[in-house]
């Protein structure tokens, strides 16, 4: 019988230690089964030596003998004779019966497998010499081979060890783009830099700048501004040397002046254009965001003939389309030059605006991109792409120099120069997902990053302060264990007890953010509004702008609010409900501590969610979380008034159910 020992990854010094005892002990065990399964085969040689057999077997029938080549058949003593010599051969050469039996059916020159003492089979030539095949035979009357016939111990092949180890976390290949960024500092109030310091920027600009009080960039400002110039040096009809320029991919931390990093560059490249046409598309997720960066365009092309048009839905179609086309005597006329919109009106121009032409598009922003490539369901980009590369009528004059798409880079494919279509992403939670990047098709991508310089689709372990994103340098994150029905209390707490002026409140749906607005208005006395989607356009940014007058205290918002809305002058934000993802959490706190300015961040979270959602931030390279206890002493005067508010809220809820069922 063979016997093969089979690890688990250790050296060969661990397996001489102790896989040779253990292998030896099994395999004397095998050997004494094996030989008290044959000593119950073989009958016994007289008739009083043979065992009774119980009543209840069935006896076998005896064979009916045969004869061989006409001689009287052997007799059963002869028979067993032969076959306890073919067992003692067997025996002594150290292998089963049926090995020998396997063994007549290979050649002369096939390897036998043999065991040595350890349990470890090893193969031997069947043209062995006799002798020290003989030598070998020799065993002890126990059937086990002594150690001096044995020889020396042989090392067997030993696959590993039976210890548990933790097995390496494999790396993703990322492409060098995404493996080596170039690093952008994320300090906003140590690594300014001066505005002298960047000649580039036109003068114009640079009174601009001063004028609103601006006299240093950021960080991500100083690096991405330049680079976005020198990409546009020879005007923004070729390239730099007639080649297409890179792609542009930027992941800052909240409030680091993004915005701005692509504001000045666009409209410092358009200076020089002579006929408006769609020169700058900056697509959006939501109207408030596209508003505010709308607001930001119209500052700085006030002293330009540059024009700008926002579109969001928030007016009709037909109002729009005035802003952008004028219907004249030989078609139409472009009245646009940058474009800020939202990817689905955004289509509805493409589809339903005659006269609308991306033709000339120069840039194409896209504003917080992980979200934005989230939205690809909705085909919004393949369709802006085909509309830029419209192909003419060949008898327009205008053909000849019409942009194509090249399927590759050849020679020929860029002897013609054409105007090309520059990318633009930006992000305070850009994926590094390869594979999601690939959707919007990015052409020799470079990419300015304030986090660590090498991250894989997975976190690595590591130094934690440098983490997958990058958080404000100003912002101090808190988290509170409390139970379901205390955290109302929690929130009025903070609001009322700590003295905050201006604090945002995040919960997980719009129900949750209805029930507790009116929880709050029953208990009285906080300034209390909310901002969801059961408001409309024109009343969200009434209520913005109330909030950032300080004329609202406690602001109760689901996640609208929490991609890039800068509201001046938050100090507080509260997760009423914890984020379940670590992006989610990013936009939020992200809220406050804004333009090098401090703020605190605080989530409640029930027993159930803490472990899992420290897990999450501590994998991630988060700041460490300060945990902030409130006994129920400190919360125990507000719970008189907050019972009353409760039965209120319960009939405001009855009534509201009331009016939708009328």
């Amino acid at each position: 019988m063979a016997l093969f020992y089979v690890a688990r990854y250790p050296g060969p010094e661990a397996a001489e230690v102790g896989a040779h005892g253990r292998a030896r002990t099994l395999l004397e065990r095998l050997q004494s089964r094996a030989r008290e399964r044959q000593q119950q085969r073989e009958p016994a040689p007289t008739e009083a030596a043979a065992p009774t057999e119980p009543a209840s077997r069935k006896r076998r029938r005896p064979r009916r003998r045969r004869r061989v080549n006409g001689s009287e058949p052997e007799s059963p003593e002869a028979r067993r004779g032969k076959r306890r010599k073919a067992d003692d051969e067997d025996a002594g050469a150290g292998g089963p019966r049926r090995a020998g039996r396997a063994g007549s059916l290979r050649g002369a020159s096939d390897p036998v497998l043999t065991r040595s003492p350890a349990g470890v089979c090893r193969a031997e030539s069947s043209e062995e010499a006799p002798g020290e095949r003989s030598a070998r035979a020799k065993a002890a009357p126990d059937g086990r081979v002594p150690e001096e016939a044995a020889g020396p111990l042989a090392p067997g092949l030993v696959l590993g060890g039976f210890g548990r180890r933790k097995a390496p976390k494999v790396q993703p290949f990322l492409p060098k783009w995404l493996a080596e960024p170039s690093c952008v500092r994320k300090n906003v109030t140590e690594d300014l830099v001066p505005i002298e310091d960047i000649p580039e920027v036109h003068p114009d600009l640079q009174k601009q700048l001063r004028a609103h009080g601006i006299s240093s960039y950021f960080p991500v400002q100083a690096a991405v501004i330049p680079a976005l110039l020198e990409s546009a040096a020879c005007g923004f009809l070729v390239g730099r040397g007639g080649y297409r320029p890179s792609d542009l991919c930027v992941s800052a931390p909240t409030g680091s002046g993004k915005t701005l990093a692509f504001v000045i560059p666009v409209v410092q490249a358009l200076l020089s254009r002579v006929v408006c046409h769609v020169r700058a598309l900056v697509v959006l997720p939501t109207k408030e965001l596209a508003q505010q960066v709308s607001k930001v365009f119209n500052i700085y092309t006030d002293a330009t003939p540059l024009r700008v048009s926002l579109v969001t839905g928030q007016k009709s179609l037909a109002k729009e389309q005035e802003s952008l086309v004028q219907k004249t005597a030989d078609g139409y006329r472009c009245l646009a030059d940058i474009v800020v919109a939202t990817p689905g009106r955004l289509v509805d121009h493409i589809d339903q605006t005659p006269g609308f032409s991306l033709q000339q598009l120069r840039f194409l922003i896209i504003d917080e991109a992980d979200r934005m490539i989230d939205s690809m369901h909705q085909s919004w980009l393949p369709r802006v792409v085909s509309a830029a590369f419209q192909s003419k009528d060949p008898a327009d004059p205008c053909a000849l120099l019409q942009r194509r798409q090249a399927q590759a880079v050849t020679a020929a494919s860029i002897c013609c120069p054409q105007m090309p279509l520059q990318k633009l992403l930006f992000s305070a939670t850009l994926t590094q997902n390869p594979e999601k990047l690939q959707q919007l098709g990015l052409y020799q991508p470079r990419l300015f990053s304030s986090g660590l310089a090498h991250r894989g689709l997975e976190e690595t372990d590591g130094d934690k302060e440098s983490g997958k994103y990058a958080f404000p340098v100003g912002l101090t994150h808190h988290y509170v264990p409390c139970s379901l029905s205390s955290k109302p209390l929690v929130v009025l707490h903070l609001v009322l007890e700590m003295g905050f002026s201006r604090v945002l409140c995040f919960t997980n749906s719009r129900e949750n953010s209805h029930r507790l607005f009116l929880l709050v208005q029953a208990f009285g006395g906080v300034d209390v509004a909310e901002f969801s989607s059961r408001y409309g356009p024109g009343q969200r940014r009434t209520i913005l702008k109330q909030f950032e007058q300080g004329k609202i205290q406690l602001l109760i918002s689901t996640d609208a609010t929490a991609r890039g809305i800068d509201v001046q002058g938050v100090e507080l934000v509260v997760n009423y409900d914890a984020p379940q993802y670590l992006r989610t959490y990013v936009h939020r706190v992200g809220r406050t501590a804004r333009a090098g300015k401090t703020g605190q961040a605080f989530t409640l979270l029930l027993k159930v969610q803490e472990r899992r959602f420290l897990r999450m931030l501590a994998e991630a390279g988060a700041p460490e979380l300060q945990r902030h206890e409130l006994s129920s002493t400190l919360l125990q005067p507000l719970v008189p008034r907050y019972e009353e508010a409760l039965s209120q809220l319960e009939e405001s809820v009855k009534e509201e159910h009331r009016q939708k069922l009328a």
